[in-house]
């Protein structure tokens, strides 16, 4: 097997960023879903309010400044706020997690609010501050803004099963859906159809991660990522129908890098397009409903 796909989200629920190299932090790949919107609560929005924001293609210059290009051509440069410069700090929430992050300046909330709406942008200072769930989890990991777990996994073999049930459940036709509907970090070629859900450990390259949990999917999953188009109930009436995992329409696999011995700071290693993949331990069970 090998890894075929990179994909880094600089703002939660924006345009991706498909590099040949990431680097793996604990919380995620470099650059991965620092930034996010939040409503006036402080609650994330995300494309399940929202599909336009999906539609704002993000960049990362050298120096860690966030680019942002709206469909009419429009861009801003907003640097990562410093809280150690004066940065105000308020309060979010991730799925009823709360935490703390810092404001970007108001140029870049006017930008936001002229082309979205009355959402503010927001910079996870502290990687550490938010901690994954401890049910799947251990002491310690930490996940930046993404929805759960620092990175998730998918594979082009379920990717194509999927697309095979979807066509006989929809004999009057239906397009086959590219992988960037489910927003993966890491997509992996060469396996058999949902290997993954039974995968406990794997490596990447010289980067070991556990899998820890099947992804239950939403409706982000039926909104067409370049256009920003909602294109029916597909994927998610035939994964409700035939891929059932915890109680919850599934695809792929969430995962959590581990530290390898010796290695200190926040670079654990990098991935690079092509790298090998090995099973490390296999025999997870997730249970179904019964559907």
């Amino acid at each position: 097997m090998q890894l075929t796909g990179l994909h880094v989200y600089p703002v939660k629920s924006m345009y991706r960023l498909s590099p040949a190299s990431a680097v793996v932090q604990p919380w995620g790949l470099a650059g991965d879903r620092r930034w996010m919107l939040a409503d006036p609560t402080g609650r994330f929005v995300s494309q399940r309010e929202n599909p336009a924001i999906g539609q704002i293609r993000t960049g990362l210059l050298p120096d860690g400044v966030l680019t942002l290009t709206a469909p009419d051509g429009s861009r801003i440069e907003v640097p990562a706020p410093a809280v150690s410069a004066g940065a105000p700090l308020t309060e979010v929430e991730v799925w009823g997690t709360r935490f703390h992050a810092a404001q970007a300046p108001e140029e870049a909330q006017r930008w936001i609010a002229e082309h979205l709406d009355d959402y503010r942008l927001v910079h996870l200072d502290d990687p550490r501050a938010r901690p994954v769930d401890p049910e799947y989890g251990e002491p310690g990991d930490s996940v930046s803004m993404a929805d759960g777990f620092p990175l998730l996994l998918t594979t082009d073999a379920s990717l194509d099963r999927l697309n095979e049930l979807i066509a006989a459940e929809n004999p009057d036709g239906h397009e086959a859906l590219p992988m960037e509907r489910f927003r993966p970090s890491v997509v992996i070629d060469g396996s058999e159809p949902w290997a993954e859900d039974t995968w406990r450990r794997i490596r990447i390259g010289s980067v070991t991660f556990k899998v820890v949990k099947p992804c239950g999917r939403c409706v982000v999953t039926t909104t067409d990522q370049e256009t920003g188009e909602r294109r029916g109930k597909e994927p998610l009436r035939t994964l409700a129908r035939h891929h059932r995992l915890l109680r919850k329409a599934s695809f792929g696999q969430n995962l959590i890098p581990e530290r390898p011995t010796g290695v200190e700071g926040d670079a654990l290693g990098t991935l690079r397009l092509g790298d090998e993949v090995e099973v490390l331990e296999d025999g997870a069970h997730w249970p179904t409903d019964g559907r």
